[in-house]
């Protein structure tokens, strides 16, 4: 894929290593020449241990152009499911830019842009609360993408809502986005839900030489392994990847169907339609051509990395 004469500048703020997805959605990213990727910052828990899975997969992919910038660290939930892959590595190790105050760096990084940063988030918003606090005029110089939330239908395609793990974790700070004056786009499970990768599809990223797939499939055979202690599904199949939606609608709408609904979070971490309370916003509601979308994750992945100019 050519880049685009314009490319959108973009900050990724991930909770990578708790689910896969995450990791797949850091590969996907890198391989999409519509985007700038400006900053990757780490949200939740142990954040400097999610930084040297970024850090390491930077490396992997020729990209250590790209800052990290390490977010607040709650306490020391490693959350060891990818921890093998990083053993030995230190975030010390990175030949790139590391951000102690992660904040300070997503707030920088849009404050400083002199057109606007769309903000890909794909984890919980405690980084992204505490930058809106510390500086409320990011929103005019940002666009919010997020996985966030569920509006009609739950995990496993259930018909009941779900509270979903993004949003019920961290809500007052998941409250603050959800009303800051910047645009916004989300895919709740009503769509990230239903992705998966099989078949031809997986086996072309399985069977990749390219060695960011290579990391990525290495790292998904261990957080199989921890999160069940076995790893057959690795054989057939991918696990649900929620975030890489996101990281779609970074750039295009293109497969899905939107809708403008005013979304209110609820202080139990559920994301409802209220007419009168909610922040009007764009909602991936439901797949126009999921199959489109699951080849076209494929190409892309399968491209060439973005390298910087």
């Amino acid at each position: 894929m050519t880049k685009p004469a314009s490319r959108t500048p973009v900050i990724l703020d991930t909770d990578i290593g708790s689910d896969i997805d995450d990791t797949w959605a850091l590969a996907m990213m890198l391989k999409c020449p519509e985007l700038d990727v400006r900053l990757v910052s780490t949200c939740t828990n142990d954040t400097v241990a999610r930084a040297r899975i970024v850090a390491k997969l930077l490396e992997t992919a020729g990209r250590t152009d790209i800052p990290i910038a390490v977010g607040t660290n709650f306490h020391n939930n490693r959350y060891d499911h990818q921890e093998a892959w990083v053993a030995g590595y230190e975030l010390a190790d990175y030949p790139g830019l590391v951000h102690e105050d992660g904040v300070d760096a997503i707030i920088r990084t849009i404050m400083d842009s002199p057109t606007p940063v769309t903000l890909v988030c794909i984890g919980p918003l405690p980084n992204i609360g505490e930058a809106l606090r510390r500086e409320p005029a990011i929103a005019t110089n940002a666009r919010f993408v997020g996985m966030h939330g569920s509006v009609r239908r739950g995990y496993g395609d259930k018909p009941e809502i779900s509270a979903e793990c993004n949003v019920v974790n961290h809500t007052p700070d998941c409250q603050q986005a959800f009303t800051a004056a910047w645009d916004m786009t989300i895919t709740p499970l009503d769509t990230c839900g239903l992705v998966r990768l099989d078949g031809e599809h997986y086996q072309a990223i399985r069977h990749s030489d390219d060695p960011l797939l290579m990391a990525l499939m290495d790292n998904y055979r261990l957080w199989l392994e921890a999160i069940d202690g076995r790893s057959e599904s690795f054989e057939t199949q991918s696990s649900t990847l929620f975030d890489t939606v996101a990281v779609h609608l970074a750039f295009t709408t293109r497969h899905l169907v939107m809708q403008r609904l005013p979304i209110r979070v609820t202080d139990d971490g559920y994301t409802v339609i209220d007419q009168q309370a909610g922040k009007p916003m764009q909602v991936a509601t439901q797949w126009a051509d999921l199959e489109a979308f699951r080849s076209e994750l494929v190409e892309r992945l399968t491209s060439p990395t973005i390298l910087p100019t």
